[in-house]
């Protein structure tokens, strides 16, 4: 699938900072999948579109709850269960796969019971539950702007695995 991004939005974006950059894209790719990742979809981007977009939804959730939240929201399977620890390493995000490969233990062992429909109360409970997530969310948020400047430098160097570039 051609992901087409104007050379006019890319240069705003890049003027307004690195999370305005990847936004532009991964708001482009979403719209080209109709804003739903599915196995379907999934199938009609490239790796590189896909590991984005894995990143984004990770930035997301994490920054606003935590790696508890993000599993317990239904995303561990595409964060763990795909190689995005392995392609985000091959992005030069290092530090980042390691703190990926370590929360992917954590999945393992509690995952099932997170992932658990719960009331509110209940999932407020998960935090306390699952303190062991909190170092890592903890490193997330800390190295969370140099983590997407990282990645904004991939795109702008890759740039043609995300987007055809339009005047």
């Amino acid at each position: 699938m051609e992901i087409r991004i104007k050379d006019s939005s890319l240069q705003q974006a890049a003027a307004e900072g690195m999370d305005a950059f990847v936004d532009v894209f991964v708001e482009a790719i979403n719209a080209a999948i109709g804003n739903q990742l599915t196995t379907e979809t999934m199938a009609e981007l490239n790796s590189d579109q896909i590991t984005l977009l894995a990143y984004h939804t990770l930035r997301d959730e994490v920054m606003d709850g935590g790696f508890v939240q993000l599993i317990h929201n239904g995303y561990g399977p595409f964060i763990f269960k795909n190689p995005f620890a392995k392609a985000i390493k091959q992005w030069g995000l290092r530090d980042l796969s390691k703190l990926i490969y370590n929360a992917h233990t954590l999945y393992i062992k509690y995952g099932p019971e997170i992932e658990r429909d719960c009331t509110d109360e209940e999932f407020m409970a998960l935090f306390e539950q699952f303190e062991e997530f909190d170092e890592m969310d903890d490193a997330f948020v800390e190295n969370e702007e140099d983590w997407t400047n990282m990645v904004a430098v991939y795109i702008d160097d890759h740039i043609g695995n995300f987007a055809t570039i339009e005047q």
